[in-house]
C-alpha cells in the first residue's frame, strides 16, 4: 500500500544542523546517503559519528551548499536523506507491530502544512505512539521542513506510507483498533474518554477537517473542551492534547521498549 506514496514524493531531501544529522545517523543510518561538512565544523563527536557510519562525505563550502538549502541555518552540517529509506511501507510495518491496549497510531488525513506534520511527529514520539501513518493523496509529504520541526523525532518514530486511507482504517479495525477522529463537533469530550483498546487518532485537514467518508469510519469523534472565547485549536496542538490524554492512561507507552 505504500509504494505509490514513495514513488510520488521527492526521494532525496536535505536536513540541516548538528542535531538533525546526529539523530539520523544514530537511528536511521541507512537513510543517510551523503554528508556535507564545513572545514570549520568543530564538533568532534559528530565527525567521529560520520566517519564511523561510512557514509559518503563532501566538503561544505561557499560553492558546494546544495541549492535546496537556500538560506537554511545549517551549522556547517547538511545531510542528504533518502525518503524511501526513511519511510516504511504499511504492509511491512503492520505485520511487525505487536498490537496491545498500549498501542496507538496517528493517521494524517490531508494535513497540508509541513509544520503541522513535523509537530505531530514530535508529539507522537513524545507520548509513546507506535507510528505515524502518512497517505499518498493531498497530504504534505516528508520534507526537510517536516524533519526540522519534528526536532529529529522523524528519525526515531516509524513514518508509515499508506495508500487508500479508508482501506487502511478498515484493516486496522479488523486488527482490533478503535478509530478516534479529532473533530471540534465531536460528541465525546476527550476528558471523559477511556482508551481501553488499541487506538488510531485521525487528524484532518486544517480547514476542512476529516473527510466525510473517513469520518464515517471513526468509532469515536473526540472534542477538546475549551473556553467559549476560543473557537478552535491549531491541528497539531489538538493532536498533542489528545495524545497526552491517551498517554496519561497508558504510562507503559512512555517507557523504553525492547
Amino acid at each position: 500500500m505504500g509504494k505509490s506514496y514513495l514513488n510520488m514524493v521527492q526521494d532525496k531531501i536535505y536536513i540541516y544542523g548538528k542535531h538533525a544529522l546526529t539523530e539520523a545517523l544514530l537511528h536511521t543510518p541507512q537513510a543517510v546517503k551523503k554528508v556535507f561538512l564545513a572545514p570549520q565544523m568543530d564538533d568532534v563527536a559528530l565527525r567521529e559519528l560520520v566517519d564511523k557510519s561510512g557514509v559518503t562525505q563532501a566538503v561544505l563550502g561557499a560553492g558546494s551548499v546544495p541549492q535546496e538549502a537556500g538560506g537554511a541555518s545549517h551549522q556547517g552540517v547538511i545531510g542528504l536523506i533518502s525518503v524511501k529509506e526513511l519511510v516504511v511501507e504499511y504492509d511491512s510495518f503492520i505485520e511487525g507491530l505487536t498490537v496491545a491496549p498500549d498501542t496507538a497510531l496517528v493517521l494524517l488525513n490531508e494535513v497540508q502544512d509541513p509544520h503541522n506534520v513535523g509537530a505531530v511527529i514530535r508529539s507522537a514520539a513524545a507520548f509513546g505512539i507506535s507510528g505515524v501513518l502518512i497517505p499518498e493523496h493531498d497530504q504534505a509529504p516528508v520534507t526537510g521542513a517536516v524533519v526540522k520541526v519534528s526536532a529529529g523525532m522523524a528519525f526515531r518514530i516509524p513514518l508509515v506510507s499508506i495508500g487508500n486511507t479508508n482501506h487502511t482504517l478498515r484493516d486496522l479495525k479488523e486488527r482490533g483498533f478503535w478509530i478516534y477522529g479529532l473533530a471540534g463537533e465531536g460528541a465525546n469530550p476527550l476528558t471523559k474518554e477511556e482508551f481501553t483498546v488499541p487506538a488510531v487518532f485521525v487528524l484532518g485537514n486544517e480547514a476542512r477537517g476529516i473527510r466525510e467518508k473517513t469520518r464515517e469510519l471513526c468509532d469515536i469523534r473526540l472534542a477538546i473542551p475549551m473556553h467559549p472565547q476560543c473557537e478552535s485549536l491549531n491541528a497539531a496542538a489538538s493532536m498533542a492534547i489528545a495524545l497526552y490524554a491517551w498517554s496519561a492512561q497508558h504510562p507503559e507507552a512512555l517507557k523504553t521498549k525492547g
